[in-house]
């Protein structure tokens, strides 16, 4: 049996999180403490006792899930993937527990990410939408009918479950056309802006400097990256990949399918929340998944 580890992405966040697990254990503890140094204000009170709202502020949130995830790996007993993939932010966690980065290197990278597309959302006002119940060409055709306005393909979560993104009036207009053509839903999300979209642009280039300035090792498993849905282990390739993450679609659906066609019987979520399990299942139903 192969087991896959899973990181969840942005949007797992409770209030609560990772409470327990600090009580309970002093490593993970310790760990707790380290992040709240490194980012140089006191994230675990957020993560335990924070608003929802103070929770959805991009700043807080990456972090916190990182913090969480990385914590559960570290502090899990007989932790040995055979393979890791994390969603978005959770390639972070997912390359962290693989031994590709340190925990310090990994948050401040997390930190640096959360605030350049914060200011990219400021920049430039865009949001992102989900669309239930459509295939994947339909979608795609009718982002790029859309004249005038960016909308993208930003996250194949599942079959029947895809994220648009881009210009507020573009998904907008896209939502209403996917209405039309059938999708069953077609919903605008609340979220700071239009992430895994060219709006990221300008934080993928501050991305791409601290990434390049950090060292990385050959991680212990493959990770199958969000561009490619394909099995990394070569450093260069990477650090390529995560920089160009930002600016394109995470593809989640053919990540698990590549997963399983190597040989992934068991996925383990790894982090806040079921949200990956649930994909899984829909993408993959023959594999058995939990969470540590």
């Amino acid at each position: 049996m192969k087991k896959a580890y899973i990181f969840p992405g942005q949007g797992s966040q409770f209030t609560g999180m990772g409470a327990e697990l600090y009580q309970s254990s002093a490593e993970a503890r310790a760990l707790f403490e380290r992040g709240n140094q490194i980012l140089g204000f006191d994230i675990t009170k957020i993560m335990f006792e924070g608003t929802e709202e103070e929770l959805k502020q991009t700043n807080v949130t990456q972090p916190a899930i990182f913090l969480h995830s990385v914590v559960l790996a570290s502090t899990t007993p007989g932790f040995e993937p055979d393979m890791v993939a994390g969603h978005s932010l959770g390639e972070f966690s997912a390359l962290v527990a693989a031994g590709a980065l340190s925990f310090e290197d990994g948050l401040r990278l997390v930190a640096q990410r959360a605030d350049a597309m914060q200011k990219a959302c400021e920049a430039y006002p865009s949001t992102m939408a989900a669309i239930l119940g459509l295939g994947d060409e339909p979608i795609e055709e009718v982002c790029a009918a859309i004249e005038g306005e960016v909308v993208v393909l930003a996250n194949y979560n599942c079959p029947g479950q895809v994220v648009i993104s881009g210009s507020i009036e573009g998904v907008k207009e896209a939502c209403e056309r996917l209405k039309a053509i059938g999708a069953k839903r077609a919903l605008l999300l609340q979220v700071g802006g239009a992430f895994h979209s060219p709006f990221m642009e300008p934080a993928r280039e501050v991305l791409a400097q601290a990434i390049e300035s950090t060292p990385f090792s050959a991680p212990r498993c493959p990770i199958y990256q969000n561009v490619n849905a394909r099995a990394s282990t070569d450093v260069s390739t990477i650090k390529a990949n995560l920089i160009a993450q930002l600016t394109a679609p995470v593809l989640w659906t053919q990540s698990v399918q590549h997963m399983v066609a190597d040989g992934a019987t068991l996925f383990i979520e790894c982090g806040p929340g079921k949200v990956l399990q649930g994909l899984v299942k829909k993408i993959a139903g023959e594999v058995e998944t939990k969470n540590v």
